[in-house]
């Protein structure tokens, strides 16, 4: 499955995009990060992507929910891809909203989206391991 990581910002800081890339790695390349600037745009032709935007509001899951829920996904069967939309300092509109199947909250929280990318893709990382049974995840 063919997932993406859609932010309405830039990665600025190199920790970050050295974290960011570490994980792309370890994922062998299965995650991209894709700076756009306007995701409301980016998404309007995207038919078969199950959409999944991060908001506060959102749902929270453990990570073996988050693992079970990216394998519920892939299995289904419909979906060509996973996009994880992560709006910049204003958040996400209410139009990209509505278009969502799923609002996941990594936390009540605010994060810098920057962090929030760097979470999202180890949780991401995380979940593989689960799925795989192998000893990442304790």
């Amino acid at each position: 499955m063919n997932i993406k990581i859609i932010l309405e910002a830039k990665l600025k800081e190199s920790f970050y995009k050295e974290g960011v890339f570490e994980y792309q790695k370890r994922l062998l390349g299965r995650v991209n990060v894709i700076e756009v600037q306007n995701i409301e745009e980016y998404i309007k032709n995207k038919q078969n992507a199950y959409i999944i935007t991060l908001e506060i509001e959102g749902k929270e899951l453990s990570s073996v929910d988050f693992a079970n829920k990216l394998k519920d996904i892939e299995n289904d069967g419909y979906y060509n891809e996973i996009l994880f939309l992560i709006g910049g300092a204003e958040g996400l509109n209410e139009n990209v909203k509505k278009k969502s199947n799923f609002k996941l909250s990594m936390s009540k929280m605010t994060f810098l989206h920057q962090e929030a990318v760097l979470i999202l893709i180890e949780q991401i990382y995380r979940a593989y391991k689960i799925l795989n049974n192998e000893p990442y995840h304790k």
